[in-house]
């Protein structure tokens, strides 16, 4: 991923200077709907570069296009920090009058941390906006558009939309459900083990998965596992790359709050954590956590951590996605309650064997085969001698149904 500067955008205009291989690639013999959706792509390629960088904002991509040149363009870069539509419409200058700009979400028509991009966009005399989606928040959703018309302005919508919700399904999940868009990691050998008999994991798989199980933390807001992740592995959940990045907020799901003090998910100088429990926790550990700076929050009465209450808390507060790194038990959990919209899956090319050797997803299981989740829209990489499958869950419920969309 590609980490953009502020200074990016000060570039002159007509500079031409294209981060990592970005300049578009796009034939002018076409017709008008693949020149729109060449350009959106461009836009979206931009905006892929604020990945791990926006929450709670999307990530937006913006270029202002005017006889088939390229007049400027951007990128959202962080929240309370300009959109993408004004870094395009800075570099554009005075001849953004009379160009098109691409942008992949709906300009925004009210007044927040920065000013609505539609006065900006009406200002500078553009002639027409290619949207690739329009805003899910509530809001917002198609009110940007309307303004837009509202001052002549000519709206076309749609434009790779698709690929432009995809890229930001936690924001539109979150904006639809106000609850964290999970992705379920797991890592595990040939036979569906995430650790020995003896309960050793270092390291089921190799250097370059691991590495890029760190770029997925930065990635999402926030990390989960359960009390027994903490309790085997001792745990930092951090971002450790060359690069660096924002470490995420750690969540430890921990009914009774048997956590160590001396954990290193309790040292929040390096990240926020905020522990789960329930009425039954320890009330004198309790205190010493806060004393540490631990945020401690009651989520259930029962001897188990309440799953939706979590994510009503985490989405209330603004935790947009959510990686869960935990065990078995709370994978099966997880999945169980239907808590999970995307699976991220490594597998190692080796054997561990062990009747009691933990899996990658523990509890009762499914008595039929037909009943098993599986994944739509796979995809396969490879880290090193290890394979990362991705996809979205279909639950046996959903199967058959426009219920299983990548939103849902």
């Amino acid at each position: 991923m590609l980490l953009l500067s502020q200074t990016f955008f000060l570039a002159p205009k007509r500079a031409f200077l294209y981060l990592g291989g970005l300049r578009p690639k796009l034939s002018l013999k076409g017709d008008a709907i693949n020149l729109h959706e060449q350009w959106m792509r461009f836009a979206l390629r931009l905006a892929e570069t604020g990945r791990g960088q926006t929450s709670p904002n999307p990530m937006v991509g913006a270029v202002v296009v005017k006889g088939g040149n390229l007049l400027g363009f951007g990128a959202h870069l962080r929240a309370g920090t300009p959109h993408a539509e004004v870094h395009a419409l800075n570099m554009a200058g005075p001849e953004a009058k009379g160009a098109t700009l691409y942008v992949t979400l709906e300009p925004c028509n009210h007044y927040g941390r920065t000013p609505p991009c539609t006065e900006r966009i009406i200002g500078e005399g553009i002639r027409r906006v290619v949207v690739a989606m329009e805003d899910p928040e509530p809001f917002v959703s198609g009110r940007g558009i309307e303004r837009l018309r509202q001052a002549g302005i000519e709206v076309v919508t749609g434009v790779l939309e698709d690929e432009a919700r995809r890229l930001n399904e936690a924001y539109v999940h979150h904006r639809l459900h106000g609850r964290p868009f999970v992705t379920l990691k797991t890592a595990a050998t040939l036979d569906g083990k995430i650790a020995t008999r003896t309960g050793d994991s270092r390291w089921v798989t190799g250097e370059e998965a691991r590495r890029h199980v760190h770029r997925l933390r930065r990635e999402h807001d926030a990390v989960l596992v359960a009390i027994g992740t903490v309790l085997a592995d001792r745990p930092r959940l951090t971002v450790r790359l060359p690069e660096g990045g924002r470490n995420p907020l750690r969540v430890v799901l921990d009914s009774r709050l048997r956590i160590p003090l001396d954990t290193p998910v309790t040292d929040v100088s390096e990240a926020p954590t905020w522990v789960f429990c329930t009425e039954r926790r320890d009330r004198d550990k309790e205190k010493r956590l806060r004393e540490r700076g631990v945020e401690v929050i009651v989520a259930g009465e029962g001897p188990r951590v309440d799953l939706g209450a979590v994510f009503d808390v985490l989405g209330k507060r603004g935790i947009l996605s959510v990686l869960a790194e935990g065990g078995g038990e709370l994978n099966a959990a997880l999945l169980e309650g239907r808590w999970v919209q995307k699976a991220v899956a490594f597998v190692a090319p080796k054997w561990a064997g062990g009747r009691d050797a933990p899996s990658a997803v523990g509890g009762v299981g499914v008595g039929k085969m037909a009943d098993a989740i599986a994944l739509r829209d796979v995809s396969v990489e490879r880290f090193g001698e290890d394979v990362c499958i991705t996809g979205y869950p279909v639950y046996p419920e959903d199967r058959g149904s426009e219920a299983c969309s990548q939103e849902s």
